[in-house]
């Protein structure tokens, strides 16, 4: 009896510290997803104008397969679940009606983690 009373007690006591660790490693998941996010947007507004919608319109890491600045995939297992994706569309403002070139690009940059999406950030682009 003193057993399943102290083992009733010992979960009441352990139950919150256990959800406490689940609630600090998403949160590092989403920090990361932020950090790789903003890494690929960095990289989109560093291209020039004129080929960021080849480049972006339609990029896709998988997952497993995200990749530093320089191209290659990090072989870090913190890496291993997550995946981004990266889409542009050219955006006109009235004042442009009528004209050939675009001066605006809305990029949109989505990180997942195992095929959950947990982070979006959205830029507008001026050429």
């Amino acid at each position: 009896m003193a057993t399943v009373v102290l083992s009733m007690a010992a979960a009441g006591v352990l139950l919150p510290f256990s959800n406490g660790a689940a609630v600090q490693v998403e949160g590092m998941h989403r920090v990361l997803a932020s950090k790789l996010a903003a890494d690929l947007m960095e990289e989109i507004v560093n291209t020039p104008f004129d080929q960021i919608f080849g480049v972006y319109g339609a990029y896709a890491e998988s997952q497993g397969q995200v990749r530093d600045a320089g191209g290659a995939v990090f072989t870090d297992s913190i890496y291993a679940n997550f995946s981004r994706k990266a889409s542009c569309e050219y955006v006109r403002v009235p004042q442009e009606a009528g004209r050939d070139s675009v001066k605006f690009i809305r990029a949109t940059v989505r990180v997942y983690y195992r095929g959950e999406q947990i982070v979006i950030i959205k830029r507008l682009i001026g050429r």
